[in-house]
């Protein structure tokens, strides 16, 4: 991974959209720490839309309907939930800048959330950018089994079905290769996303 410390006296929403076109994105050392820095992997995760791999016991979850799945209706609360501490991520490298930029991309349009509800209870989400046909995931929480995948998979449906192109993960784990997720070199990473980019911004 390549990453640089920022030097721009101040990150706004409209150099954060620049700086996700460009094939960067910010992060911090940890949710206590004030700055931001820049990183731009070697290697770029990405899930191809049209190789995306459902198991067959997810998909068997899926059908008993566990949730009440939701689009950009509680969008402060995911990103919070996806800041907070877990017994599995005792630490996260969303701070409070990282906070408001995204809840401004949010108010935006740029920025989306999927939610897992139980009843009225929110069990599990995650949140990325939207940018031309190009969806940048960025963090998933779950406090229900199964309920982040589920999201996954519902956001993958709505690509699909709104016509983008490209879904970057940033990194790939062993969670997101189930899914189909592999490890692009970043000059290929490059025309995927120029690719997405020449395409008019898409409704999510």
């Amino acid at each position: 991974m390549a990453g640089r410390r920022s030097r721009h006296p101040e990150i706004t929403p409209d150099l954060l959209l620049r700086a996700y076109s460009i094939g960067l994105f910010p992060m911090a050392d940890s949710a206590d720490d004030p700055e931001l820095f820049w990183v731009e992997p070697d290697m770029r995760g990405v899930i191809p839309l049209d190789e995306f791999h459902v198991s067959r016991s997810l998909a068997k979850t899926i059908r008993k309907k566990p949730f009440d799945i939701r689009f950009d209706t509680a969008f402060d609360a995911v990103l919070a939930s996806c800041a907070a501490a877990a017994p599995d991520r005792p630490s996260t490298w969303i701070n409070a800048k990282i906070k408001s930029l995204y809840g401004t991309l949010h108010r935006m349009g740029h920025a989306h959330s999927v939610e897992a509800w139980e009843g009225e209870n929110l069990v599990g989400g995650l949140y990325g950018v939207s940018l031309g046909a190009a969806f940048f995931g960025e963090s998933m929480f779950s406090r229900r089994t199964d309920a982040s995948k589920i999201c996954l998979v519902y956001l993958v449906e709505r690509l699909k079905a709104r016509g983008f192109r490209l879904l970057d993960t940033q990194f790939t784990t062993e969670h997101l290769k189930t899914f189909g997720a592999i490890d692009v070199p970043k000059i290929e990473y490059e025309d995927m996303l120029a690719n997405a980019l020449a395409s008019p911004h898409l409704p999510f």
